[in-house]
């Protein structure tokens, strides 16, 4: 009976790297948007900046000019 011998340092680095794995999937989740949904964000903000652009009127000043 021989038990199967394993270097302690290369099980500490495996345990981290799942460790890590998993700290990043979950990131993943929580922050994580597809490149499609940043350009839909992107565009819709472009809109509404257009919008508000298009209804302004020449003498209207942004807040905080003169």
């Amino acid at each position: 009976m021989s038990a199967e011998i394993i270097s302690l340092s290369k099980a500490r680095k495996a345990q981290e790297k799942a460790k890590a794995a998993k700290v990043t999937a979950q990131n993943r989740f929580k922050f994580g948007r597809t490149k499609a949904q940043k350009a839909v964000e992107k565009m819709q903000e472009e809109t509404k900046v257009r919008r508000l652009d298009f209804v302004k009127r020449d003498g209207d000043t942004e807040p905080g000019e003169k």
